[in-house]
């Protein structure tokens, strides 16, 4: 007799009705575990309170009308960017219309094709140095300690070429661990008109942190501009920011605008990425023998040779599955800049147009299986079609992460360098329980088992 495959952990659905208050308990507790069961097979639902409207969009045709065909009719919620602006300031995360396009000009060509090749050793190094970290720790850690420590080092090696144990990196690292913990992607006061002290008085501590976090960074961009004027600035990813002048303006970044994106910066590129590694760490302790598959795989992996990615195609399957099923972040939140109609509903001015990642990769009416793990659902007709309609888990459209390419290349070359060294499994108590917070992450961390692999004849044979 055979064990039931298990599904992957996802948060408790709240009751179909609940009341004002008790909606606003939940969302302060969880934004996840705040929405009811129907959400997952809903084209499109609403909901209205004393405050506001909010529509969630789930059917394909309106999500790629809000995010590809019209963006400019869906800009960004002031409110939503409301709890993230003490640490981001007018980054190309939070703004809007022209001043967007701009930072966007300047930003994109840093991460073009050519530039995720360069950065391919960067991210090597950060992969081997954390894999060394990784001996002196025990064989049970906190994985999303781990992957945190982990996904800084790349952001900091690719950006300013300096590894994570540099002083001012650490720092910041640090520093972002506490701002993490108090900050919830959403808070329920940008929601809610109210004077503007209100949610500052609340986020009291995490605005110092904040602004120690900025402090940080400005050390590090005004270091790098002296070093581009003395013509000794390396290559990376922060020269190349920096240089670039908008083709329209001819414009360079300033030095407040910089710190702006450097941010983000570390913000999306390391909470992000660590979210979803860790659960793809996870899900590989959940399902041995896909982890033995991907411990094959990177084999190939011998040195910081960009040409191995291709070779890693079961693991990027993975991590895609990942993504699908523990989008980093769960929902984006846009507002309508004019009277609409979808689905036969006025949709007036001002309102909250919700797209959840969350739900739409899970969606009931949509994907085949879609709780279930299944890296070989992106090989069938019905994945390939989702994932051209459904998977969201970067954004879509002209608003689409930046990163996103770089993100791919690193989680799969990190997942599998990983399990190429090291077998994993759960050790908790109990399954783990999707919460989010700046991204999505475990209500009580992931703990996972490691014992390093012995590689192919390495094994000592005795004779008794």
């Amino acid at each position: 007799m055979t064990s039931e495959i298990p599904l992957p952990p996802k948060p408790p659905a709240r009751a179909e009705r609940v009341s004002l208050w008790r909606y606003a308990k939940l969302f302060r507790q969880d934004i996840l575990s705040a929405q009811p069961a129907r959400l997952y097979r809903a084209w499109m639902a609403e909901f209205r309170t004393p405050f506001f409207r909010s529509y969630l969009m789930n059917q394909p045709d309106l999500v790629d009308t809000v995010l590809r065909k019209r963006p400019d009719d869906f800009p960004k919620s002031d409110r939503i960017a409301e709890g993230l602006r003490p640490l981001l300031g007018q980054s190309v995360f939070v703004t809007n219309g022209d001043q967007w396009k701009r930072q966007r000009r300047i930003i994109d060509p840093a991460f073009e094709g050519g530039r995720l090749k360069e950065s391919f050793g960067a991210m090597f190094a950060a992969g081997e140095a954390g894999l060394a970290r990784l001996k002196g720790q025990g064989d049970v850690v906190e994985i999303e300690e781990v992957t945190s420590h982990l996904a800084a080092d790349v952001i900091f090696r690719t950006l300013f070429s300096i590894p994570i144990e540099h002083e001012t990196a650490s720092a910041v690292f640090y520093r972002f661990r506490d701002y993490q913990r108090s900050q919830p992607i959403m808070n329920l006061a940008a929601f809610i008109p109210m004077p503007r002290w209100i949610p500052r008085f609340f986020r009291r501590s995490t605005r110092a942190n904040a602004a120690e976090i900025r402090t940080l960074i400005a050390t590090l961009t005004h270091a790098r501009q002296d070093e581009i004027a003395a013509g000794t600035a390396p290559d990376d990813l922060a020269t190349k920011i920096m240089t670039t002048r908008d083709p329209e303006t001819g414009d360079l970044f300033d030095a407040d605008e910089m710190v702006d994106q450097v941010a983000i910066f570390f913000l999306a590129g390391h909470e992000t990425s660590a979210s979803a590694l860790a659960w793809a760490l996870y899900l590989m302790a959940l399902y041995p023998e896909w982890q033995e598959k991907l411990a094959e795989e990177a084999q190939a992996i011998t040195g910081p040779d960009f040409s191995v990615v291709s070779k890693l195609r079961l693991s990027r399957d993975v991590f895609r599955e990942t993504l699908r099923l523990y989008p980093p972040v769960p929902m984006m939140v846009r507002e309508s800049a004019c009277p609409e109609q979808f689905r036969d509903r006025d949709v007036a001015k001002g309102s909250q147009v919700v797209l959840s990642p969350w739900h739409l990769h899970r969606h009931e009416r949509l994907w085949d299986n879609p709780d279930g793990f299944d890296p070989t659902r992106w090989q069938t007709e019905n994945g390939k079609t989702c994932q051209r309609e459904a998977f969201i888990p970067f954004s879509a459209g002209s608003r689409v992460c930046t990163g996103a390419g770089f993100a791919m290349v690193e989680g799969v070359l990190l997942l599998s360098m990983i399990l190429r060294d090291y077998r994993v499994e759960y050790a908790g108590d109990v399954p783990p329980v999707p919460v989010a917070h700046l991204t999505v992450r475990s209500q009580d961390g992931i703990k996972l088992r490691l014992s390093p692999r012995v590689p192919a004849g390495d094994a000592t044979h005795t004779d008794e």
